[in-house]
């Protein structure tokens, strides 16, 4: 496992941005496909993007498509969402993580190890 660390959450108006960080310990970093899932107030946490071990492939939640980038940089052990054109309903606390599976196109939160403590996204309108 590793241990995870996001930062960079905040306080926006609509139409803004954000850039999450999500730090990783340990020397295995890059054998991990990376996460970031959200949930909001009441609601379930929800898959927002996935980044594959050496950062070629990615998959986005429909909700966050075009908007959101996810970005890893193994030499740094650090995962990265960007989130442009920011809608009141991306508040939510932001969570990274990480999966030791094979790449793939669905990404429940049970095939992920390893969970950061949380960032605060809020976006007023």
């Amino acid at each position: 496992q590793v241990q995870l660390v996001e930062s960079g959450g905040g306080l926006v108006q609509a139409g803004g941005s954000l850039r999450l960080s999500c730090a990783a310990s340990g020397r295995t970093f890059s054998r991990y496909s990376m996460g970031w899932f959200r949930q909001a107030p009441g609601k379930e946490r929800e898959f927002v993007a996935a980044i594959n071990s050496n950062g070629a492939s990615t998959y986005y939640a429909d909700s966050v498509k075009g908007r959101f980038t996810i970005s890893r940089d193994n030499a740094k052990n650090t995962v990265y969402l960007q989130m442009n054109s920011l809608k009141p309903e991306d508040t939510a606390v932001y969570y990274c993580a990480a999966a030791d599976r094979p790449w793939g196109t669905s990404w429940p939160r049970r095939d992920f190890g390893s969970w950061g403590q949380g960032a605060q996204v809020t976006v007023s309108s």
